[in-house]
């Protein structure tokens, strides 16, 4: 492949996935209003059509919000690439430090901090306007800017490091470098996994040991029925960021918790709250978890065997708006441009993991059913609906395409048959 037809085929997959994506939201915003004056008949008597009004127009304007972010991050993408905005890059951040290992990090370091200047305005008014209006942010602007700033640290303390073995990797190891990188990758996605419930996620949340004595009870007795070791129940102040409500259970092995949202147990009753966890741990006791990692570290390894092939091609470099002769040694170029294009060459194949996951929805709901009470389990979907402003009425090929858990009205149709037994 010469680096003009890469150019015009990178342009042609872009612009067909920006066409995909206008059209299935233009498909779910027209679906929405058409539905908007009257809740749907299966929730008619549990959901008042003010909270149906606004789930609708919450899920409008966050729509309408990423397809201007679409075409923000479409034009930033062209600029870094075809428009020699890397290459200008790379220019000046080698006129600073000269070839070497530093020039590679501090250009992948410029790159991630300009990246996330660009994003900075989209986030704040996500989260100080959109969320606002809707009643959903509990966040000051302090509090963001704390985060934000914790959240640079840590993945500067972290990411460094990983990112500087990468390329060392990529420049001593030869061509195997791909697979001894994704050992690493693997190992450090392992490790942060067991980590992050009692180093990481505290620096952000308070964890609280959970005091409800009788949903204590009720909780340990879930566990006990389906075989399910915890160390620990916690509760999260979600309330500090969000209105939004959930549960979790994050690490594995020895190091599992099982952590509930604080606006969730104020919301639903203990019974509920059961059977949220129970479709949690359906997750858990059904191997989704380490089904999906399997995918994804399989993902992983075929991405980076594809970088190890297109890091060795001229056209690769030049069919992106960079010279190669014009760089230092620069395995980080590599690494930028595949991870810019990536997103690009692989959003149609988007439907088959939401397929995937809608499954295990399922799945984790059939297994709550079992060990719960089904109605328990609906009547705290349609709460967490309503309370999340979750619409009732997608386009049917918009969810197809991006939904990660069925629309309410299928779910729930899939759990009357466990209720009425």
């Amino acid at each position: 492949m010469n680096s003009h037809v890469f150019s015009v085929f990178f342009i042609t997959v872009l612009l067909l996935t920006l066409l995909v994506q206008f059209w299935l939201a233009s498909r779910h915003i027209r679906h929405i209003l058409q539905h908007r004056a009257e809740v749907p008949a299966q929730f008619a008597a549990s959901i008042p059509l003010a909270a149906h009004q606004k789930a609708a127009d919450y899920t409008i304007a966050k729509t309408k919000l990423s397809l201007v972010l679409l075409i923000f991050n479409a034009l930033i993408l062209t600029g870094f690439t075809l428009f020699g905005g890397l290459l200008w890059l790379s220019a000046n951040v080698l006129a600073l430090t000269g070839p070497g290992m530093i020039y590679q990090l501090a250009l992948l370091v410029s790159f991630a901090v300009i990246s996330s200047a660009l994003e900075l305005p989209f986030s704040y008014y996500s989260q100080f306007v959109l969320e606002q209006k809707f009643g959903f942010n509990k966040m000051t602007p302090a509090l963001f800017f704390t985060d934000l700033l914790k959240s640079t640290l840590l993945g500067t303390l972290i990411g460094l490091p990983l990112i500087w073995v990468v390329l060392t990797l990529m420049d001593k190891a030869g061509e195997l470098w791909w697979f001894y990188a994704w050992l690493v990758w693997t190992g450090f996605q392992l490790l942060m996994m067991l980590i992050y419930p009692s180093v990481i996620a505290p620096l952000f949340n308070k964890f609280t040991p959970l005091e409800d004595d009788s949903l204590r009870v009720r909780i340990e007795g879930l566990m006990k029925r389906t075989a399910f070791a915890s160390k620990g129940l916690f509760v999260m102040d979600g309330s500090k960021r969000s209105a939004h409500g959930n549960a979790y259970f994050s690490g594995f092995g020895a190091a599992k918790r099982i952590v509930f949202f604080d606006t969730l147990i104020a919301r639903l009753a203990p019974q509920e709250v059961e059977a949220v966890l129970a479709h949690e741990l359906g997750h858990f006791k059904l191997r989704h978890i380490m089904k999906r990692m399997a995918v994804i570290f399989i993902l992983s390894l075929a991405f980076l065997a594809l970088l190890g092939y297109l890091k060795q091609q001229v056209w690769f470099y030049t069919g992106l708006g960079v010279d190669p002769l014009l760089l230092a040694k620069n395995d980080a170029m590599a690494l930028i441009l595949f991870m810019l294009t990536l997103p690009v060459f692989t959003f149609l194949f988007s439907p088959l993991s939401s397929l995937s996951s809608r499954k295990h929805e399922f799945e984790a709901d059939a297994f709550a059913a079992k060990y719960t009470n089904a109605g328990d389990l609906i009547s705290a979907l349609v709460k967490l609906y309503e309370d999340n402003a979750s619409t009732l009425t997608p386009d049917p090929l918009h969810s197809a395409f991006y939904d990660s858990h069925p629309p309410a009205s299928v779910r729930i149709q899939h759990l009357l048959p466990a209720r009425a037994t």
